[in-house]
């Protein structure tokens, strides 16, 4: 099908099947279609179809609660075109420079329980993957409707393998599923690389990372560029991870072999939200510090009035997300320029 755009800077046209959808379609071709969740959590990706007809998708999206669907309004991660359509979009639109995201088929080949409710995994790509540091991409499991978004866990500037942590959630189909009945060689599809929320060594500014539980993935693949690239060498890293308790702690080792790798220039803090930290620092890991309260109250005290000439990465609960935001530009005294996020769900 013919895909007309109009949006507030020119209009464009791609190519889009009966079967992918309009936002993937948009996005492989190189065009910025507006886009946070890209699973229909948000709402950012939505347009209104001025002629044509398409198949909206998930009928109970939580994205299209502010829509109006009577004047024709959907989210492009979900409407897939039944004819030719032309939409408009509110947001100015450019053509991409960067690597774009495509369509790959990946096996599971390893996949192992962190804690009681996360779990790491990696893919075995059909075939390599270009991407940068704090990327995400989407993921569909067999007999399962529908796609979730995961951040990579690793880096490498070509990717043959992917890896991310799950945290399971009451209800959630997905982490179901891969908890209970996924096993080594099932194969996913997915698409991606998505997000801008990246880490570029090029823009030589020190590092602050907050993240809430699985959000730290994103993290370690930050964390990964900068050690491959020796950027601590040349500047400092800050750390914040916020778990409940120490015995929902992950990644702890893979911490440390960073924290050692910039020779004192990175420091990485476990906040403890439901329980006392029993010392300053981990007894069996001494190079990660830990603390007690939310994450965001930790992070605030230990960067104040420090951090300016930071780029922040923030990721995890959107209500932490929010909070975070507020805090780096009201108590840390960041721009928003300085401050990337990805909001999931």
């Amino acid at each position: 099908m013919k895909i007309a755009v109009q949006t507030k800077n020119r209009e464009f046209a791609f190519e889009c099947s009966h079967d992918e959808a309009i936002l993937h379609a948009g996005l492989r071709q190189g065009l910025s279609l507006p886009y946070e969740c890209a699973t229909g959590t948000c709402g950012t990706c939505r347009a209104r179809v001025m002629t044509g007809e398409v198949d909206i998708g998930w009928q109970d999206a939580p994205g299209l609660a502010n829509l109006k669907r009577d004047k024709g309004d959907v989210l492009m991660c979900q409407a897939r075109p039944r004819t030719d359509c032309l939409l408009r979009v509110p947001s100015n639109v450019e053509t991409l420079a960067a690597a774009l995201p495509s369509v790959h088929r990946g096996v599971i080949r390893s996949a192992r329980r962190l804690t009681e409710d996360v779990l790491h995994f990696e893919l075995s790509l059909s075939s390599p993957m270009r991407f940068e540091a704090g990327q995400f991409v989407i993921l569909e499991a067999p007999n399962l409707t529908g796609g979730r978004a995961y951040s990579m866990v690793n880096f490498h500037p070509e990717a043959d393998h992917l890896a991310f942590v799950i945290k399971r959630k009451p209800g959630g189909g997905f982490s179901d599923w891969l908890f209970d009945q996924a096993a080594e060689n099932v194969e996913l599809g997915l698409f991606g690389p998505l997000g801008s929320a990246v880490f570029r060594p090029e823009e030589d500014r020190n590092i602050l990372c907050i993240a809430g539980g699985s959000g730290i993935a994103g993290m370690m693949a930050i964390l990964e560029r900068a050690t491959q690239s020796g950027y601590f060498g040349a500047h400092w890293g800050k750390v914040f991870f916020g778990v409940r308790t120490l015995a929902d702690c992950f990644y702890l080792d893979e911490l440390a072999e960073h924290v050692a790798a910039a020779r004192g220039r990175l420091e990485v803090t476990v906040a403890l939200s439901h329980e006392d930290a029993p010392s300053p620092r981990h007894q069996r890991v001494s190079s990660i510090g830990l603390a007690s309260g939310v994450v965001l109250e930790v992070a605030a005290q230990i960067t104040a009035g420090s951090c300016d000439d930071a780029i922040a990465y923030v990721a995890g609960p959107p209500l932490m997300v929010d909070g975070a935001l507020k805090m780096l530009i009201a108590q840390a005294g960041l721009s928003p320029r300085q401050i990337r996020y990805d909001k999931f769900s």
